[in-house]
C-alpha cells in the first residue's frame, strides 16, 4: 500500500520540463522589470583560468536594457526601443546603433542581447529552436539554437538557467563560435522594482566620441548630452 501511494505521489511531484518551460514562459508576461548584479565567467581556448568579471544589468519590458561590465563599468550597453548605444568609458567613445532600419543580419544578432526575457513561447520559438531541456536540482535549463544565421555565426547555441519555483532567472550561458564560452550568473535579482530615476538614461561626460557604424555618417563629439 505504501508503495502504491509513493508512487503516485511521484507521479504527480515528476512534471513534464516541457510544462514546466511552459510555465515559466506564461509568468515573464508578469514581468515588466528587472534588475540583477551577475558575476560574467568567460572560457577562453587560449587563457588556463576563466576570466571572471563583476556588472550589472537592468531590464524594462519590451527591449529596454541596460548592461555594465566592470566596476567602475568598462562597458556599458544601453538600449532604448530603436537605438542601441555602446559606450567605453575608458576610451571616452560610444557607438551609436540605430536599429529601426538595421539589416536582418543585426537585429539577429541583437536579439543575442535580450535572449533571457522572452515574452510568450510563440515568440521564443520565432528566434529560438528549442533544442532540449535538462533540470539540476532547482534549476531548469533549456538550451537554444538561434533561428538567424546571422546570430549563429555569432553564438551557436546559448542555455538559460531558471528556477521554476520563483520564476527567476538564474543564469545565462553563451556558446561562441570559437569554442569560448560566456557565462553570467545574476544575484540579488529583483523582479519588478519602482524605479525613481530611469536607468535607461545615461549622460556621457564632455569629450566623448561618438560614432554611428551603421550608417556611415562619420564622427561627432559628444558634449554630455542624456543618452535617451
Amino acid at each position: 500500500m505504501f508503495a502504491g501511494w509513493l508512487a503516485v505521489c511521484s507521479s504527480h511531484a515528476a512534471e513534464p520540463l516541457e510544462a514546466i518551460l511552459d510555465r515559466w514562459l506564461t509568468a515573464q508576461t508578469n514581468l515588466h522589470t528587472f534588475s540583477a548584479g551577475f558575476l560574467q565567467t568567460r572560457t577562453l581556448r587560449s587563457l588556463a583560468q576563466p576570466v571572471t568579471t563583476e556588472g550589472r544589468l537592468w531590464f524594462e519590458a519590451p527591449s529596454n536594457f541596460r548592461w555594465e561590465l566592470g566596476a567602475p563599468p568598462q562597458t556599458i550597453a544601453l538600449r532604448q526601443t530603436n537605438r542601441l548605444w555602446v559606450v567605453y568609458p575608458p576610451q571616452k567613445r560610444i557607438e551609436l546603433y540605430e536599429l529601426e532600419n538595421a539589416s536582418s543580419h543585426w537585429r539577429g544578432m541583437l536579439a543575442l542581447l535580450d535572449a533571457g526575457f522572452p515574452r510568450s513561447r510563440a515568440e521564443l520559438e520565432s528566434r529560438y529552436r528549442i533544442e532540449r531541456l535538462e533540470q539540476t536540482n532547482d534549476v531548469i535549463q533549456v538550451t537554444l539554437i538561434p533561428r538567424s544565421a546571422a546570430a549563429r555565426r555569432l553564438a551557436p547555441e546559448i542555455c538559460l538557467g531558471f528556477e521554476p519555483n520563483q520564476n527567476v532567472l538564474r543564469y545565462t550561458i553563451m556558446k561562441l563560435t570559437d569554442g569560448s564560452l560566456m557565462r553570467q550568473d545574476f544575484t540579488n535579482t529583483v523582479l519588478n522594482p519602482v524605479w525613481t530615476e530611469s536607468p535607461f538614461v545615461w549622460t556621457p561626460p564632455p569629450g566623448f566620441e561618438v560614432t554611428r557604424p551603421l550608417d556611415r555618417t562619420g564622427v561627432r563629439t559628444g558634449a554630455g548630452k542624456a543618452l535617451r
